[in-house]
């Protein structure tokens, strides 16, 4: 490859050998302004701790992305590495603790579950004559479908002799770094050396050709497939023993970094070319982004605009460089070609480390800020209740004279590790968790405690970690509360539907529970049907509009939160707040709106500005060495229509 670059750029000078340099190292290229940018934008970016957080991040990331790679280069698709990862690490653990397998073989069935998904995938595709597209996305469904089944919705602990492996080494080196290291140099190997490697790059360039050659290429998409299968096996453990736990909803829409990363890296999405350490700068460049921009304080929001671009910017310049003629980026270059990429990186490396050292220097000089800066890690900004937490945090904040930095975990808990460790890594005075799983929380605020860190704990507590203090409202009395309610609005007989939460989550299932307990008083209350809507306005409409198919005749709903009530509220139409009561959870504007127009009976309002004002306090007070409560209650009141209008803002 290089070789054939060397030849074309003889004889061209100045702009024009730029210029091709560029278009055959784009994403290196890329990785290295962001690195200097970053580097100069922010003083707490080049440092050793966080430059390692950033291998952990991109660790799972880049080894679903390898997998991916070779079903990339054989000019396929797969979507289910994500689904795949979840499922693997959730057998591994049930077997591990639930089925008493040894550990050991536990880890070979969730290897052999990888390896069986991607088989799964090769034949649909290879014999079943479907599109790569179509295959891989049923298994999405299907993988994600027996982690829940499996699990039945909760976490389940990691074994502890596995969960080292999201450890480190001698107290500094990342296990799972070297893991990514690993399996990129398996995935060269296996891309430069071995006849399944030349085989993907000719059924990548033409699948006809490469049969009529004698290429037996359903064979080898099986393989492929497998292949792929067996990386996303090892990520999800990965990911599972990071979080000390194994989420049946983790690594959702890991798939699409996964082949973000491989694109960004230079391989096509036509086939046919693409390499090992290509791939592993693209998942780099993703998790560069994400920690500098959090480092930056850059709105979740536009965070994921802003990846959106990197990713649509690099597809384009896989076009340019297409149409430049510039070298495909393939992995049989020749002995001579490996060596002028090998130098290329080096001097990269090089430009990148001095350009990086004179940034560091001029922030050394700069003088520290005054304030305090206090880092709150939401589970999502998807939910008015936690917007609500957001804002009366802020308002806290702004009048204390702190500097908050917020972010979202969009509902996954090994992104909010990531961000967690960001904090972490900055520096900053105390850190406010909102947990997305309070098991998967740990790891990361056990960091933050090592780093002598103050962590406040706000709506949900952190199991086996230290918080100075956990500010919330009770989930499971709230639960009890909305059982009281509804049971009594009915007078202590009908029929009711519960809408449950997103699968795995403590709040759905503390709320549950709590609302189980207290049915337990009213025998004559009978719970139809539960079926989760994940927290959802539109998919607790479509849930509600689906039950009142089998059930016309229920008396109430119950909905784990305020968004899935108001879904219910539109399906059930004129029978809402007349034949039908519906009860929601978390006392949120829309909700309260309702309340008062008479559609929802009832909310179990939590005040949720309020839980984000008093976790400001605590952490700011616990940043001074000031004691603080370790648990502060703010307490949780049943809204109806005739008491909404004293019930706070």
């Amino acid at each position: 490859m290089a070789t054939d670059t060397q030849s074309r750029t003889t004889g061209l000078s100045g702009a024009s050998a730029v210029r091709r340099l560029l278009l055959d190292n784009g994403a290196l290229t890329a990785l290295i302004v962001l690195v200097i940018a970053l580097s100069a934008l922010s003083g707490d970016f080049l440092t050793t701790d966080n430059l390692l957080n950033i291998g952990v991040q991109a660790a799972v990331t880049a080894i679903l992305a390898f997998g991916v790679t070779f079903v990339i280069i054989s000019a396929g698709i797969d979507l289910s590495v994500g689904s795949v990862a979840a499922l693997s690490s959730t057998v591994l653990a049930w077997t591990a603790t639930s089925a008493g397998v040894p550990v050991w073989i536990a880890l070979l069935l969730a290897v052999a579950t990888g390896i069986a998904a991607g088989l799964v995938n090769g034949v649909l595709i290879a014999y079943g004559k479907l599109p790569p597209f179509i295959a891989t996305l049923a298994m999405l469904s299907v993988g994600r479908g027996l982690s829940l089944v499996i699990s039945q919705g909760s976490p389940i602990a990691f074994p502890d002799s596995v969960s080292h492996l999201g450890d480190t080494l001698g107290g500094w080196l990342p296990v799972p770094v070297l893991i990514m290291i690993v399996m990129g140099l398996a995935t060269a190997v296996i891309l430069r050396r071995t006849y399944i490697g030349r085989s993907m790059y000719a059924i990548g360039g033409n699948e006809e050709a490469a049969r009529l050659s004698g290429l037996r290429v359903k064979k080898q998409k099986l393989a492929i497939y497998a292949l792929s299968g067996l990386f996303a096996a090892v990520a999800g453990i990965v990911l599972a023993s990071r979080l000390s736990s194994a989420q049946p909803q983790a690594a959702q829409g890991y798939e699409l970094d996964a082949i973000a990363a491989v694109v960004i890296g230079g391989a096509s999405l036509a086939g046919g070319t693409g390499k090992a350490s290509g791939t592993l700068i693209g998942a780099l460049i993703l998790a560069v982004l994400r920690n500098g921009l959090n480092l930056l304080s850059v709105s979740a929001f536009w965070q994921q605009v802003v990846i959106g671009v990197v990713i649509a910017l690099a597809v384009l310049l896989d076009t340019v460089r297409r149409k430049a003629g510039a070298t495909p980026a393939t992995g049989g270059a020749p002995g001579g070609g490996r060596r002028k990429q090998a130098t290329t990186y080096v001097i990269a490396a090089a430009v990148a480390a001095a350009i990086v050292g004179v940034t560091s220097f001029v922030h050394s000089g700069s003088s520290a800020s005054a304030k305090q800066k206090v880092g709150l890690s939401l589970s999502t900004l998807n939910n008015p209740f936690f917007v609500q937490i957001k804002k009366g945090a802020q308002q806290e904040a702004k009048e204390r004279g702190a500097e908050l930095t917020v972010t979202d975990a969009q509902n996954d808990a090994s992104q909010q590790a990531n961000q967690l460790q960001n904090f972490t890594s900055s520096g900053l005075s105390s850190i406010i968790v909102n947990p997305v799983d309070s098991d998967a929380a740990g790891p990361s605020v056990r960091s933050a405690n090592k780093a002598n860190i103050p962590v406040v704990g706000v709506d949900r507590g952190v199991n086996k970690a230290k918080t100075d203090a956990l500010v919330a409202s009770d989930n499971v009395a709230g639960g009890k509360l909305g059982a009281k309610a509804l049971a009594e609005k009915l007078g202590g007989k009908g029929q009711i539907v519960i809408l449950q939460g997103l699968a795995g989550t403590s709040a759905s299932r503390e709320r549950g529970a709590g609302f189980a307990e207290g049915l337990k008083a009213y025998p004559g209350i009978k719970v139809v049907a539960r079926q989760p809507a994940d927290f959802d306005r539109t998919k607790g409409l479509d849930v509600m509009t689906n039950l009142l198919q089998a059930h016309p005749d229920i008396n109430g709903v119950f909905a784990e939160n305020d968004e899935m009530a108001l879904g219910a509220v539109k399906a059930l139409g004129s029978k809402a707040g007349k034949s039908v009561s519906v009860i929601g959870f978390d006392g949120t504007p829309d909700g309260l709106k309702a309340v008062s127009a008479g559609t929802l009976y009832a909310s179990v309002a939590q005040q949720p500005k309020e839980l984000g004002r008093i976790a400001v306090d605590n952490a700011l007070r616990a940043a001074e060495g000031k004691k603080v409560q370790e648990t502060v209650m703010v307490p949780v009141k049943v809204v109806t229509k005739e008491n909404v209008a004293g019930f706070g803002d």
